[in-house]
């Protein structure tokens, strides 16, 4: 646990969007990608977060990606890859942008006081179309999931408010189950490692849909 807390894993930005229209392959959609901080406290629901645009809830929203969670500290090497953006927090739709977070020490299922709420966290992100349109480019997709750091979203045990200056502290984590960092890298390669396969089944916190399809690969 004190691994956890030496990280300090705090709030630098809380981030949500209004709906925007934008054009797409000859039509309009409708987006919530383009997240704009706030200074006021933003509050964690059950299905998602309160008075951020969430358009697509078959892909976005929902109990296991209620709040979406990206590290501050992998912007500087996105800045370098994308100079011409005009960059802010919230850039890849983040609803938390956290200093500190580690993909590679948050365990699936692990459990968190995150301001006045309690979130558990659930699966790395798997970027759409919709960021290569916020980025003015579909090969953003590529390099995001190259990159390695997907960020987190995380299931709300507890509804409460998040605010600047609030720290992701443990409460309870099994340091044997499937990081996010080892589950992105499971989703997205090609040659599935039985080992990883075998944490992920057996990790809850994993949509079940998830798992019964992993489960079929071995």
């Amino acid at each position: 646990m004190t691994d956890f807390l030496f990280l300090g894993m705090e709030i630098i930005s809380t981030n949500i969007a209004k709906p925007t229209k934008v054009s797409w392959r000859g039509r309009d959609i409708t987006t919530g990608i383009y997240k704009k901080p706030v200074q006021e406290a933003i509050f964690l629901g059950k299905e998602d977060v309160r008075n951020d645009a969430v358009i697509d809830r078959k892909h976005h929203g929902g109990e296991f990606k209620a709040c979406y969670l990206f590290g501050s500290d992998y912007y500087p090497d996105w800045k370098i890859k994308f100079p011409h953006l005009n960059w802010e927090w919230g850039m890849f739709g983040e609803n938390l942008t956290i200093e500190g977070l580690d993909e590679a020490t948050l365990h699936i299922g692990a459990s968190y006081k995150l301001g006045n709420s309690t979130v558990q966290i659930t699966e790395p992100r798997q970027p759409c179309y919709k960021l290569g349109i916020r980025f003015g480019t579909q090969l953003v997709i590529k390099e995001f999931i190259n990159y390695g750091h997907p960020g987190t979203y995380v299931k709300i045990l507890e509804e409460g408010e998040v605010k600047k200056g609030d720290h992701l502290t443990p409460i309870a984590s099994d340091n044997n189950a499937i990081t996010i960092k080892q589950y992105n890298e499971l989703v997205n390669s090609k040659h599935k490692d039985p080992e990883l396969i075998k944490l992920a089944i057996a990790n809850e916190g994993i949509r079940k849909e998830k798992r019964e399809k992993l489960e079929k690969l071995l």
